[in-house]
């Protein structure tokens, strides 16, 4: 039987941030709250999860020409855990 070790846990901070997540491409923008967050990634809550890709950005302030890309990690009903990949 094969033994997956899981990567340590960079340390969290819960926080409840609102923020803007960008879907495909930058042109479906839906609010979102951050929960908690790590320097390797979130746990964001969406109004609605929907149809969200395995690629997102996040967006900390209104100004979404500075964006955090993430990769989906998973998903339970309405909050979502994302690693981030890059910054724009």
């Amino acid at each position: 039987m094969a033994v997956f070790k899981r990567e340590s846990r960079k340390p969290r901070h819960t926080t409840r941030h609102d923020a803007w997540m960008l879907l495909d491409g930058g042109f479906a923008k839906r609010n979102c709250t951050i929960l908690d967050l790590s320097s390797g990634g979130a746990r964001i809550k969406l109004a609605d999860v929907g149809s969200i890709g395995n690629r997102v950005s996040v967006a900390l302030t209104r100004d979404v020409r500075k964006v955090t890309h993430c990769r989906l990690v998973w998903r339970k009903d309405t909050i979502i855990g994302v690693e981030f990949v890059g910054r724009t």
